[in-house]
């Protein structure tokens, strides 16, 4: 497939089916992705892939967390303290179309909260990966690790599967890295939800608008 086509039809998916993903072929994807550049060749990049009990143990622990009402740790701040237009009209664009695609009324917090937290489930999608720095990384390795990531989702959709980059399991870094026996100080940068997708879920159907080139580009001569 082009890659115009593999970057259009790429789009973040929340339900998948119970089909177990071969784990050579999660190897040929991250043999794909290791191929995106890196400054001076640091390849920051540092990849968890789990499934079984021990995504099992993650998502019970990361619900848990969450129902309790204990705060998130992330390692770092991914989004504003205070929103701005037009990314606050942006945010609430694209919570408003999972919402209505689920037919979750705004005023029933009771049901965006269950579907919150199937963010910490990975959507229940067969794999979740986990992404990691070394802590003396610093900000420019996260536009690295962007890249790669980018790569992998791309390497999956030509593969016949689907992807959900997530910020939320990087919530709680300390337990995931405590389960997985990472060092303490090291950097959860992202998770992901890897599988197959669901095509005929609600929830897969709609998709984000996208700005026009005219709206963040200048020609300067």
């Amino acid at each position: 497939m082009r890659i115009d086509e593999l970057i259009k039809q790429r789009h973040s998916t929340r339900a998948f089916l119970n089909k177990t993903v071969d784990e050579l072929l999660i190897h040929d994807i991250l043999d794909i992705a290791r191929y995106a550049p890196s400054g001076a060749n640091t390849q920051p990049w540092q990849v968890a892939v789990v499934t079984g009990e021990t995504k099992q143990r993650i998502r019970d622990n990361l619900v848990m967390a969450y129902r309790q009402g204990i705060k998130p740790t992330p390692d770092y701040v991914y989004y504003p303290e205070t929103w701005q237009p037009p990314y606050i009209e942006r945010r609430r664009a694209c919570g408003l179309q999972l919402y209505q695609s689920l037919q979750i009324d705004r005023k029933d917090k009771q049901a965006q909260r269950q579907q919150w937290e199937a963010n910490y489930r990975a959507f229940d999608a067969p794999v979740m990966l986990l992404f990691f720095m070394d802590a003396e990384m610093q900000t420019g390795s996260f536009l690295d690790f962007g890249m790669f990531l980018q790569n992998l989702m791309l390497a999956a959709q030509d593969r016949g599967l689907a992807t959900c980059p997530q910020a939320a399991l990087a919530e709680y870094a300390e337990q995931i890295k405590s389960i997985l026996h990472y060092p303490a100080d090291s950097i959860l940068v992202c998770g992901m939800a890897l599988g197959y997708e669901d095509v005929d879920a609600a929830v897969n159907q709609y998709r984000t608008a996208r700005e026009p080139v005219a709206a963040f580009t200048r020609f300067v001569t």
